[in-house]
């Protein structure tokens, strides 16, 4: 199965800057169509050459463009990179292959949303080293002489610096980032 070329997957900041990119698209034969539930029954849109574009104001919308990219059409996305949702996109696409901020060629990997590792406290790092070693969050916790609620509380806001949803991808982000520190 052939996939679309990374460049086409793109989170941009404003209308404007959605435009330039579209038109470039354009002039390179691409199907430009605004908002992002797909046309076709196919799940493989790959070979249709089908770009979606439009603003991404909530997380359903995140979740349609984000399917939509899966199914192999280019996105062009406006939001804030720097938004909880607009992180939320950026480490979703980035999972699909690189994402282009703006309308450049500066490219986001899920570690680009904030470096949150300068951002984690202690405890925090002691945890998330314990949940990469295999511990559960209880184990981690008891290890820590934390109580259960307070290590939740600790893996709960490392996952909001993270901008992920699940402890697993928090744990994964974090050593990615310590990774590239080192």
């Amino acid at each position: 199965m052939s996939r679309q070329p990374d460049a086409l997957r793109h989170v941009v900041a404003s209308s404007a800057d959605a435009d330039t990119v579209v038109r470039r698209l354009l002039r390179d034969g691409w199907t430009v169509r605004e908002g992002y539930a797909l046309p076709s029954s196919t799940w493989d849109v790959t070979l249709e050459r089908l770009v979606l574009y439009g603003r991404i104001g909530d997380r359903d919308t995140l979740k349609l463009a984000v399917l939509a990219a899966a199914r192999g059409a280019g996105i062009v996305a406006v939001c804030d990179a720097d938004s909880a949702l607009g992180r939320a996109l950026i480490d979703d696409l980035s999972r699909l292959g690189p994402v282009q901020l703006g309308p450049g060629n500066q490219t986001a990997s899920p570690a680009d949303a904030g470096d949150a590792l300068a951002e984690l406290i202690p405890e925090q790092r002691a945890l998330l080293d314990r949940l990469a070693a295999g511990d559960t969050i209880a184990a981690a916790a008891a290890a820590e002489f934390l109580s259960l609620r307070t290590a939740n509380r600790r893996i709960a806001e490392a996952r909001a610096l993270f901008g992920v949803r699940t402890t697993r991808e928090a744990v994964l982000a974090y050593l990615r980032q310590r990774r590239a520190a080192d």
